[in-house]
């Protein structure tokens, strides 16, 4: 299905944070392997040519770790190739806290180990001995999973609320790049003021550039 088919079917009372989880986890999971694959490629492709331009002193970058078999975007395209082609880039990913519904940030390396915890998310596996949690304060750019997100900025993403509360903690001037395996809908209905938007969304065909100018300004000529 067309993405242009898939938002007319959507009623226009029903774009909702809900309905648009419900609906684009299903697209996203009636993908073939081969195709969620090529989408993120072409994501991929699109972060490094970004990033490869930026003005800025970039550091640390969390990323969350894909679960593959739902076709998350593939971030270890991007990883691998920040490992091989970008040194002076730390890559962050997250251990989640299911108690305190939080993420705890942690360097890795093409040395570290990744286990999938109970609930099938893949994780770092560290010793309390050599690894030391990084404060959310000294990220640069924040790699954020959703399912939807709009021409505003404003995602949908699993309704836990583990990284509404984590972005919270960055900077402001933390760039955060969605990746969608889909172009944006319109408007999501249901956004409220404390919902933090994206500077970029970058999808298969193009990156869109929204909110705060000043972050998006490392990025221009």
């Amino acid at each position: 299905m067309e993405f242009s088919s898939l938002y007319r079917e959507l009623d226009k009372d029903k774009v909702k944070k809900s309905a648009l989880r419900k609906q684009f986890l299903a697209e996203r999971c009636a993908l073939s392997a081969e195709e969620a694959e090529r989408r993120s490629q072409c994501i991929a492709d699109f972060f490094i040519d970004l990033l490869s331009t930026a003005t800025a002193n970039y550091h640390y970058l969390h990323t969350f770790l894909p679960i593959i078999r739902q076709h998350e975007i593939n971030t270890w395209l991007i990883i691998r190739r920040l490992w091989a082609g970008f040194p002076q880039v730390q890559v962050v990913a997250p251990v989640a806290n299911f108690e305190s519904g939080t993420l705890v940030n942690y360097i890795i390396t093409p040395e570290t180990q990744v286990v999938e915890t109970r609930f099938g998310i893949p994780e770092p596996l560290l010793s309390a001995n050599s690894h030391q949690p990084l404060a959310p304060s000294k990220i640069d750019l924040v790699l954020v999973p959703l399912l939807a997100f709009d021409r505003q900025g404003h995602r949908v993403g699993y309704g836990g609320g583990f990284y509404d509360r984590f972005l919270a903690q960055c900077r402001p001037n933390c760039l955060k790049i969605g990746l969608s395996p889909f172009e944006p809908i319109d408007q999501i209905d249901d956004v409220v003021t404390s919902d933090i938007r994206l500077d970029i969304g970058i999808t298969p065909i193009q990156i869109w550039q929204f909110g705060n100018r000043n972050n998006q300004a490392c990025f221009e000529n």
